[in-house]
């Protein structure tokens, strides 16, 4: 269904607007995505909060959209793959997070960790794009780059500084995990290709 008004959207703007196949697919793919998310959203807020975790799923999606956003990631081939897996990363990070007990100290070694982890993937994978969504040009990839640095940063330094013992482990399971997920090895494991590769062949 998403699909069938994704197309119908394309068919009209190309009426309009002269594109070729490459550009058509490129943007077909953005209109997906920005359609798909709506329903994605509605659904992950609606459900934490029949399991009692709404907010803390809310202050996740808040607080870790910066760091997610610039630094991209791997995207499932489906609509429904794409929902359970954002229900997935969020849900699984808040009742990890409720689960965990760190003292000062080991909160403080745990964070040190996930920071020199993220700035290794950022610097060697951010941002990571996709082949429908590629990121073309030096100046964009500059900018995005720079941005994770900034946003990685920041998230990880607000943890610190947070006392609530659940909502600074969202923000240092949040980091870890996203950075995980712009690896050559997850791109491997969900059969995925960086875009600036893709259209370097």
């Amino acid at each position: 269904m998403v699909e069938k008004i994704c197309k119908w959207i394309v068919d009209k703007m190309r009426k309009k607007v002269p594109m070729d196949d490459e550009k058509e697919e490129v943007i077909l793919y953005g209109i997906q995505l920005i359609v798909g998310e709506i329903p994605k959203i509605f659904l992950l807020f609606i459900l934490s909060f029949i399991l009692g975790i709404g907010w803390y799923v809310l202050f996740a999606f808040i607080a870790l959209m910066p760091y997610k956003g610039v630094s991209g990631g791997f995207h499932l081939k489906s609509h429904l793959g794409c929902i359970i897996g954002t229900c997935l990363f969020y849900y699984g990070n808040v009742y990890l997070s409720k689960f965990i007990v760190m003292d000062t100290v080991t909160k403080y070694i745990v964070t040190a960790v996930v920071f020199l982890f993220g700035i290794a993937m950022v610097t060697l994978y951010a941002p990571a794009d996709t082949e429908n969504l590629p990121i073309l040009t030096k100046k964009e990839r500059r900018i995005k780059k720079t941005l994770s640095y900034i946003f990685l940063v920041l998230t990880l330094v607000a943890a610190i500084f947070i006392q609530e013992r659940v909502l600074s482990n969202i923000l240092i399971i949040g980091v870890f995990i996203q950075s995980l997920f712009i690896t050559r090895v997850a791109y491997k494991l969900t059969n995925n290709k960086y875009g600036y590769e893709a259209y370097q062949e």
